[in-house]
């Protein structure tokens, strides 16, 4: 039995030495390790705040006090501290703990977080709230009252929110603790002028010896006050940490650090005392990202979150406190990412390399995410018109609005569900001023194992309401090249092409694929037997198809890679001896009203299918265009997320608790036939493209 097999509280911890505590950290990091290897997850941000997390639940007791999580990616040691360690083995699925903070596990996880910059101003309300209570921590008056700690990193501190939440945090009037977890990375190398100040602070003589100036110093700089207040209120060791030049003064909160994150004993020490600090802090914590594990710490891009991988001929450290939490370092050790296929990030990545070596005016930008989004690839080959603008949504849509204000191409790579934090710019600054930025919305739909906080399941919806919006979904590569160069020359205004966290299917791609042409669909079974391979709106073509063996019995208009779905759907109907037509959607906006017109007024039953909510979604799109045009919408069955949350597991698994894969496709479509009554007249649809 090991250390962490015993441990059921954090509570525990403070009957521990820091040469146990040094122990269970190794073992932390090995579980954590294994079962990444295993599965894939978020590997090296967690093994970067090992000794950071048993700290701060040596010190405080969280079952009391507060722990908000920003970028809730690192909280896997926090769930092993407070009793979850049976439920690693199905972590990211459904059958154990979600990879993010998640409160349906137990009372340390507050919020379910997954988007950076929100950890200061949410717990900067519970704060207020428990000053309202008469709960917070008071040294004088109420020393067992709640404390609150925000625990911030991966860069995630230039985000705007962060900024917000840092102006609140500067007005209070108690103990308020900000831990910034500073491991000079984000997803990749963080970006711009806050990221250089930290480096900075890392690299100067003052790293870890930070000495108090005198009393009249610190009178003439923002916060001196709080800073003497602090110098004379701490320990010696503590005041050699204080940092009275910080850029956090301006906001009014005193700084400590940087510490050695990596150090518990000073971690104790410095968190004991700031635990007892009766106004806000900030404790600037420098720790190392994949710390313990040479190839993770040399690459912890792409160890930030990997997949299943392996790793041949380990080198274990002599340093290492456990055999079986031996550090692997690189010299002598290849490591394998487990991958089954080419990804539309990928694909992204090779499209987009191609058009902008063709066209100078194109240019792209990222927020934080190059290798998610495909853009490492552009940075590499295009340095001057490729940008990574960090955790900045916001920032990123409006500088993209200035580019095309100057008559560039902007290409913003951007994960669906991070879309809407930048939703305020594509309305103001883009759409407003009929703005051709183009949004490439990576990991939209559900996501897997990233669960509820990560799926992409609004953007057509947010995106909709936009006048002269053009929004698309690729189902395949062919179709993604298409859509891109469909972007590429639309010049009116906003545009966008969606598709999800998963490989590209071949099934199609070898056909010829049609050029995107603005609002029109592309029909994927003009061979069936039982369709014909031509069917025109010309009254002799009625004529000509009046054989009613010859009309489908229902349409399945999907949209992205549903299509796919959607074709395994229809071999299996085919087979029933049902006649089915199925259609690539392309366009949540502007929908095909002439396929519509076509199929409806012949009272052709519909089923649309997305990837994306049902409620605001493609389907929504397609009611509303039928009743724009007069036709009778009761023939249309929508599939799509539902309104419920649907949590961690995989992608495969998700799409069945939605009702959006091929069997569902194919139940919805026997509904729709069963529930059809034959129209008078054979079905006429326009040519098939």
């Amino acid at each position: 039995m090991t250390m962490l097999d015993n441990l059921t509280s954090p509570v525990q911890l403070r009957a521990m030495s820091v040469a146990q505590l040094q122990r269970l950290a190794a073992e932390i990091r090995a579980a954590i390790c294994r079962q990444v290897m295993a599965t894939g997850g978020h590997l090296a941000p967690n093994l970067g705040v090992v000794e950071l997390t048993i700290a701060l639940h040596y010190v405080f007791d969280f079952a009391t006090d507060r722990l908000l999580f920003d970028v809730g990616h690192q909280c896997y040691p926090h769930k092993l501290l407070t009793g979850r360690l049976s439920m690693l083995a199905g972590l990211r699925t459904s059958k154990g703990m979600s990879g993010f903070p998640e409160p349906r596990e137990g009372p340390y996880d507050l919020f379910s977080v997954g988007h950076a910059g929100t950890a200061i101003s949410t717990a900067v309300g519970m704060a207020r709230g428990d000053l309202l209570n008469g709960e917070s921590f008071d040294p004088a008056t109420r020393p067992a009252g709640r404390r609150v700690v925000s625990l911030i990193g991966d860069a995630s501190i230039v985000n705007g929110l962060a900024m917000e939440g840092l102006n609140g945090a500067g007005t209070l009037k108690r103990q308020f603790l900000v831990v910034l977890n500073d491991n000079g990375m984000s997803i990749s190398k963080p970006q711009g002028a806050v990221a250089e100040y930290f480096d900075h602070v890392r690299l100067s003589s003052r790293y870890g010896g930070l000495k108090s100036k005198a009393k009249d110093v610190l009178k003439g700089v923002p916060g001196g006050g709080l800073v003497a207040e602090a110098y004379h209120k701490g320990t010696e060791a503590f005041k050699h940490l204080l940092n009275e030049r910080s850029w956090f003064e301006h906001f009014g909160l005193v700084t400590v650090g940087p510490v050695d994150g990596h150090d518990l004993e000073q971690l104790i020490r410095v968190l004991t005392e700031a635990a007892n600090f009766d106004r806000p802090m900030v404790l600037h914590v420098k720790t190392i990202k994949g710390k313990g594990y040479g190839f993770a710490e040399s690459d912890s891009s792409t160890f930030h979150s990997p997949p299943a991988f392996s790793v041949a001929n380990p080198r274990p450290s002599p340093s290492a406190a456990d055999p079986d939490s031996a550090n692997l370092e690189n010299e002598g050790c290849r490591v394998e990412l487990k991958r089954d296929g080419r990804s539309f990030t990928a694909a992204v990545g090779d499209i987009m390399a191609a058009q902008m070596a063709r066209d100078g005016k194109i240019v792209a930008a990222t927020a934080a995410m190059p290798d998610g989004t495909g853009v490492a690839k552009l940075l590499a080959q295009f340095p001057l018109r490729t940008f990574d603008t960090g955790i900045c949504e916001s920032h990123a849509m409006d500088m993209m609005a200035g580019l095309a204000k100057t008559g560039h191409k902007p290409f913003f790579a951007v994960y669906a569900t991070f879309l809407q934090r930048a939703f305020d710019q594509a309305f103001q600054e883009v759409s407003l001023q009929n703005l051709p930025v183009r949004l490439l919305l990576d990991r939209a739909g559900l996501v897997g194992g990233d669960g509820a906080v990560h799926h992409g399941f609004c953007d057509i919806a947010i995106l909709r309401v936009l006048p002269k919006a053009v929004i698309m979904a690729a189902m395949d590569e062919p179709s993604l090249s298409a859509a891109i160069e469909f972007m590429r020359t639309y010049e009116v205004g906003l545009s966008s092409v969606r598709y999800p966290r998963d490989n590209v299917s071949p099934r199609v791609a070898a056909a010829a694929c049609p050029p995107f042409v603005l609002g029109k669909a592309r029909c994927l079974t003009p061979t069936t037997s039982t369709i014909p391979s031509t069917l025109r709106t010309t009254s002799n073509d009625v004529a000509a198809h009046a054989d009613a063996d010859l009309t489908p019995e229902v349409a399945i208009l999907a949209l992205g890679t549903c299509a796919i779905d959607a074709l395994d759907a229809a071999d299996t109907l085919t087979a029933e001896g049902l006649r089915v037509a199925v259609y690539d959607a392309r366009f949540a906006k502007p929908v095909d009203h002439e396929l519509l017109r076509a199929l409806l007024s012949r009272r052709i039953p519909v089923v649309t299918v997305e990837d994306h909510s049902v409620i605001g979604g493609f389907g929504s799109a397609v009611v509303d265009a039928a009743q724009h045009m007069g036709l009778d919408a009761s023939a249309v069955v929508r599939l799509g997320i539902p309104d419920s949350w649907i949590y961690q597991d995989s992608r495969k698994r998700q799409l069945e608790l939605a009702g959006i894969d091929a069997p569902a496709i194919a139940a919805a479509a026997r509904r729709a036939i069963a529930q059809h009554i034959p129209a008078e007249a054979p079905a006429v649809l326009r040519p098939v493209r």
